[in-house]
């Protein structure tokens, strides 16, 4: 059966169908151009028989949903899946578990390092896939039937996929590694932005002198939270270029606030928060992160031998040295080399002895 849910009796019934097979194939479709937290438009759900497209627009209660992308009995395949499991933990707060992400599966087979849906689908069934329809304002209703059919691509071919994957994981001897990459992208706290940490979200925060921090971690914890508490894109409540020069350049005053050509007009009446933000900024002010001190040359010489290491453990796997460890993390041990205890799980095993070697 193919179709698109908008009343309630047919969505569960769909949901109810689905319930038997070993696989649900998911994706979604959503907007968040106008709002903070994006605005689902579209779920599509599939396994080997049938795919079926769900009108969160149109169908009021998805609890029903929820409880079928949380049974524990049915492996949820998705591709590239952070998007779809940030916008499903925030509007029906759970994660699909448990999760197959097809792109890691990919990734770990040697296919290709976050290799796009299409690609995928093109390089291991051959099919071309038609992509006119993927800049579709999916919030716009009816569907055209080439936007419909777009959609339903997108689950159609998961469970052909999943099966090749998991052949060619088992063969490897990685199918563990893939059971616990997927697990690590179910904790919560991945897919909830602490305001404390929305610095890190700041285009160019790079720039920032590292006295300046205590500014930029407080005025950009503000934003974050009027963003959430009105649902409006950052951006809306506060572009970064005016952020950053607020960081830089902190009015002392209310007028110089207020009269710095600096402040857009309709913040004005956020000047003397956004003041007071500024001035607790100073009376409590955070060390940089250790990144943003530069290395010491021992340190510089261990990142090297880590890289070095790193790189020669990647290229006897097939990955990427950047998929086992990135530049942050590499940048950690070179600065705490005790930090190495902290790794865990595949990584640890296939590269943790190389790189305690050259620590």
């Amino acid at each position: 059966m193919n179709g698109l849910l908008q009343s309630q009796a047919d969505f569960v019934s769909a949901l109810d169908r689905f319930a038997a097979s070993p696989v649900l194939a998911l994706d979604t479709e959503f907007m968040r151009e106008r709002s903070y937290r994006p605005q689902l438009c579209l779920v599509q759900l599939g396994d080997a028989a049938q795919q079926v497209c769900v009108d969160p627009l149109a169908v009021d209660d998805l609890a029903a949903l929820g409880a079928r992308l949380t049974d524990s009995r049915q492996i949820k395949l998705v591709h590239a899946a952070a998007q779809d499991l940030e916008v499903l933990h925030q509007r029906l707060g759970i994660l699909p578990a448990p999760l197959f992400d097809t792109q890691l599966a990919a990734t770990l087979c040697g296919v290709g390092e976050q290799i796009g849906y299409a690609a995928l689908i093109e390089r291991l069934l051959g099919v071309v896939l038609d992509k006119s329809s993927s800049r579709t304002d999916w919030a716009q209703r009816p569907l055209t039937p080439e936007q419909y059919r777009y959609a339903l691509d997108d689950v159609r071919y998961l469970p052909e996929v999943h099966a090749l994957l998991s052949k060619s994981l088992d063969a490897l001897g990685r199918a563990e590694w893939m059971r616990e990459d997927c697990a690590a992208q179910l904790d919560p706290s991945r897919w909830t932005v602490e305001p404390l940490e929305a610095w890190r979200r700041v285009k160019a925060w790079q720039r920032v002198p590292k006295t300046a921090f205590s500014r930029l971690r407080q005025l950009a914890a503000w934003r974050e939270r009027q963003a959430q508490e009105r649902d409006l894109p950052r951006r809306w409540v506060m572009d970064d270029d005016s952020l950053l020069h607020l960081v830089n350049r902190p009015p002392r005053t209310l007028k110089a606030l207020q009269h710095g050509g600096v402040l857009p007009a309709q913040l004005f009446h956020e000047a003397e928060a956004l003041l007071l933000v500024l001035q607790q900024a100073e009376l409590e002010p955070v060390a940089a992160p250790p990144t943003w001190i530069p290395l010491q040359e021992v340190e510089r010489e261990r990142f090297a031998r880590l890289v070095d290491a790193l790189e020669a453990c990647a290229q006897t796997l097939n990955l990427s040295a950047s998929f086992l460890l990135n530049r942050s993390e590499l940048d950690r041990l070179a600065r705490e080399p005790a930090a190495l205890d902290s790794l865990q799980g595949w990584r640890a095993r296939v590269c943790g002895e190389a790189l305690a070697a050259v620590l």
